[in-house]
């Protein structure tokens, strides 16, 4: 009897060593091994209403795994994460074991795409941008500056000039709104900063003017510490009730017929944004201007010059204070004289 019994006693140590053994190997291998993807990664989507079960079945179907399905819902389910998962786009790569899938869906570190909106762009090529990328869901079908302002809540102001520059990463699914009250956000901050601490003596009743101010510097170049320098001639010949005479906002008015050549007929052209028939600024922004345009704007350098020509030689500039030496140096750049 007590041989039977002390027999029964080991069997069941045994069974249960055993059990303890093949249960300790199978969650090492579950903790340890990786799943078979490629160098590229893995690129898997969790969709909303999507749990952990069928997760499991999707990567034992895929040949992800060749551990049994059920052990990735099983060790959710143990330790009480399996519905903390994040609905996403998500890139698998080599070397993640199933556990740390699991970590990287309940942390949501979903894939990142980017949209970089460039100084001297304008809102419609932004617009159009948005529009086009493949992971931005569309909710506004027409991307006009009207309906794109009215979504933000922003009913008859014109679109142009009120996206700030920047490369913005988002996740697959980010609407177009969503997208553009970011850029538009960040715009109206930086504006209100920079207004805040600009100097004096300035002949822009409202931020918005220095707005548009910054998108003409924008246009005229693309040298940094000229900038300053341009915004000093524009500043100066508003000061003095000249007209600004700045070909980018002639450009700008002739919209989609422009052909990439500026004639004398278009400078004499009426339109809203003629600078050559019209004093002042233009009615708005002629494009999307840098933080550093903004800056200059509102911080213009001291000096005398009035006129400025390009010189053909790495986009920069030469500035004139009387309108004789503008003359000679348009015969010099220009004509070639």
């Amino acid at each position: 009897m007590k041989k039977t019994l002390l027999l029964s006693m080991l069997t069941v140590v045994v069974i249960v060593v055993s059990t303890s053994g093949f249960l300790w190997l199978e969650y090492e291998k579950f903790t340890t091994t990786p799943l078979n993807i490629g160098d590229e990664g893995y690129a898997y989507t969790v969709v909303a209403g999507t749990n952990l079960g069928k997760i499991s079945k999707d990567f034992s179907q895929q040949k992800l795994t060749e551990l049994p399905p059920f052990y990735l819902d099983f060790f959710g389910r143990l330790n009480g994460r399996s519905h903390l998962i994040k609905t996403g786009e998500y890139l698998i790569k080599p070397g993640t074991t199933l556990p740390q899938v699991l970590e990287q869906f309940i942390t949501g570190k979903v894939v990142q795409h980017s949209i970089a909106i460039i100084e001297g762009m304008t809102a419609q090529q932004l617009l159009q941008a948005v529009h086009d990328h493949p992971a931005i869901t569309t909710t506004i079908a027409k991307p006009d500056s009207k309906t794109i302002m009215t979504e933000l809540g922003q009913q008859g102001l014109y679109a142009e000039g009120w996206f700030y520059p920047e490369t913005y990463y988002f996740p697959s699914g980010t609407t177009d709104v969503e997208f553009l009250r970011r850029a538009y956000q960040h715009m109206v901050d930086a504006l209100d900063a920079a207004w805040q601490n600009k100097a004096a003596n300035l002949p822009y009743a409202t931020a918005y003017e220095a707005l548009i101010m910054a998108s003409i510097i924008e246009k005229e170049t693309g040298i940094a510490e000229e900038r300053a320098q341009i915004a000093g001639v524009f500043v100066r010949r508003l000061q003095k009730g000249m007209r600004l005479q700045t070909d980018p906002t002639v450009i700008y008015g002739i919209g989609e017929k422009y052909d990439g050549n500026i004639r004398r007929k278009d400078l004499r052209t009426d339109t809203p944004y003629n600078t050559y028939t019209r004093s002042g600024l233009p009615p708005t922004p002629i494009a999307l201007a840098s933080i550093e345009s903004i800056e200059a704007a509102l911080h213009p350098a001291d000096g005398k010059s009035l006129y400025f020509v390009a010189t053909g030689k790495e986009g920069r500039h030469y500035f004139s204070s009387t309108l004789r030496e503008h003359n000679n140096a348009v015969r010099r750049y220009q004509l070639k004289r």
